[in-house]
C-alpha cells in the first residue's frame, strides 16, 4: 500500500500574525459592523415608537367614542322669522303691599290668642295676651321706688329752701345750706331715674297684649295657649299681609328699559284666572339697570279688595312696546325654565350647547314668539334635556320635519 501523504497540523501563529481568511472570504470591516448595529437599534426604535403611538392613537379613538356615546343626543333646527309684535310678556311676583311679622316684646306665658290663619283684621286690632307675672313685681317694685325716692326728694327740698331762708340772717351757715342745696338736686334726679324706670316696666307691661299694626290678613299664626314666650325675632308669634293692594315686581330687559313709563297701565293675567286681564300701574322703578341680569326692576301696584288675588303667586304681566320688533319662532318645548331666568338652548360650534337669554312674546301653547335674545339661523334645541348645561358637548341633528314657521 502507497502511503499518501497527510498534511501535517497547522502549527499556532506567532504572535501577531493575522489569521488568513478562508478562500472566497472577505474579511468583516469594523465600520461596517457598527453601521450594522446602528441599522438595527434604529429598527428596534421605530418597532416600539410604532407600537406605542398605535396605542396612544387607540386610547385617542376610544375616548373620542366615549365622550360621543356620553353627549346627550338632540335635535336642533334654526330659528324662524315671525310675525313683528309690540308686546312682549314677562314673568312677575306678586307680593303683599305691607308683608310683616309679629313678634313679641316681652317675655311670659302665651294666655290666649284671638285670631288664626286667613282671619282680617283691622289696625289695632288684639291678636294675642301675654301673662308676664316678673314684669309685674318689677313694676311694683319700681314704683316703690319711685314712692321713695319723692319722699326723700321732697324732704330734702324743705331742708334746702329752709336753710336758704336763714342763711340770709346768717342762724346757719352757708356751708350747710350749700349741702342741703345740692341734696334736695341730687334726690330729685333720683326721682326722675325712678320715674323713667317706671314707664320703662309699664311700656313693657303693655307688651303683655300684641295688636295689628295695620290693615291686613293674618297668614301665619305660629303660638298656641300656655306656650313660653321669648322677647326679640327669635319666635315669630303671627305673620300679616296687607292685600288690599298689590305689589307685582318684574325685571324688564336693558332693550325696553326705556319704553316703561310711571302712570302706565299694565295688563296682568294670572293662571287660576284664564281669560280674565287685571289692569295695574306703574308705580316706580329701580331706575337702574342690574349688571347681573342686564334689567330693570319695575314694581306695578294692583287693586286687591276683591281678594281674586294671591300675594306669592307668579304672574304674566304685559308690557307694549313703542314700535314693532322682529320676532323668532320656536317650539314652546324649546324653553328652559332656570332660576336664572328664562333660556333657550342652542348648539355653537357644531357640537356644544350655549344657553340664551330670551325674553319671550305670545305663546299660542305650540309655538313661541321670542322677542329678544335669538338671531335668524341660530341652531335651537327643540326638546332639550332638563340637565343641559352651559358648554355641554351635545350630538345634534337635524329634525325629520322642519319647524312650523310663523307665528300669531
Amino acid at each position: 500500500m502507497t502511503n499518501e501523504s497527510i498534511p501535517a497540523p497547522q502549527q499556532n501563529s506567532p504572535a501577531g500574525h493575522v489569521p488568513q481568511a478562508a478562500p472566497g472570504q472577505r474579511p468583516i470591516s469594523p465600520r461596517f459592523a457598527i453601521a450594522g448595529v446602528a441599522v438595527l437599534l434604529i429598527v428596534a426604535v421605530l418597532l416600539v415608537a410604532s407600537g406605542i403611538l398605535k396605542r396612544k392613537a387607540a386610547e385617542t379613538v376610544l375616548a373620542e367614542r366615549t365622550q360621543e356615546l356620553a353627549a346627550p343626543t338632540v335635535i336642533a333646527a334654526p330659528a324662524k322669522l315671525g310675525a313683528p309684535v309690540d308686546s312682549f310678556v314677562l314673568p312677575g311676583n306678586v307680593t303683599a303691599y305691607t308683608d310683616s311679622p309679629i313678634y313679641a316684646r316681652t317675655s311670659g306665658y302665651l294666655t290666649r290668642w284671638y285670631f288664626d290663619i286667613g282671619a282680617r283684621v283691622k289696625k289695632g286690632a288684639l291678636l294675642a295676651e301675654i301673662a308676664t307675672p316678673e314684669v309685674d313685681q318689677q313694676l311694683a317694685q319700681a314704683q316703690a321706688d319711685l314712692a321713695s325716692a319723692q319722699a326723700n326728694s321732697n324732704n330734702a327740698r324743705i331742708q334746702a329752701e329752709r336753710y336758704s331762708g336763714l342763711v340770709k340772717s346768717d342762724a346757719v351757715s352757708r356751708q350747710d345750706t350749700d349741702t342741703f342745696v345740692n341734696q334736695a338736686t341730687a334726690t330729685a334726679a333720683a326721682v326722675r331715674s325712678a320715674q323713667a324706670n317706671v314707664e320703662r316696666l309699664r311700656d313693657l307691661k303693655s307688651f303683655e297684649s300684641v295688636y295689628a299694626p295695620f290693615d291686613g290678613v293674618v297668614t301665619a299664626r305660629t303660638v298656641d295657649t300656655g306656650q313660653l314666650i321669648d322677647p326679640g325675632a327669635g319666635k315669630e308669634l303671627f305673620h300679616l299681609q296687607a292685600i288690599q293692594t298689590l305689589r307685582v315686581y318684574a325685571n324688564v330687559p336693558q332693550l325696553y328699559s326705556q319704553s316703561v313709563k310711571r302712570g302706565a297701565k299694565i295688563g296682568l293675567t294670572f293662571a287660576e284666572h284664564p281669560g280674565k286681564t287685571y289692569m295695574g300701574t306703574l308705580v316706580r322703578t329701580a331706575d337702574a339697570i342690574d349688571p347681573a341680569s342686564r334689567t330693570l326692576l319695575v314694581e306695578i301696584d294692583v287693586d286687591n279688595r276683591s281678594g281674586e288675588l294671591l300675594p306669592g303667586s307668579l304672574a304674566e304681566v304685559h308690557f307694549k312696546t313703542p314700535a314693532a320688533t322682529p320676532t323668532l319662532i320656536v317650539p314652546s318645548t324649546a324653553l328652559i325654565f332656570r332660576k336664572e331666568g328664562l333660556r333657550v338652548g342652542t348648539v355653537v360650534n357644531g357640537n356644544v350647547a350655549h344657553m340664551v337669554p330670551v325674553v319671550i312674546g305670545e305663546d299660542d301653547g305650540a309655538n313661541v314668539q321670542i322677542v329678544t335674545g335669538l338671531s335668524a339661523g341660530d341652531r335651537v334645541i327643540q326638546d332639550p334635556p332638563d340637565s343641559l348645561i352651559e358648554g355641554e358637548q351635545v350630538s345634534a341633528q337635524s329634525p325629520a320635519n322642519p319647524p312650523v314657521q310663523g307665528g300669531k
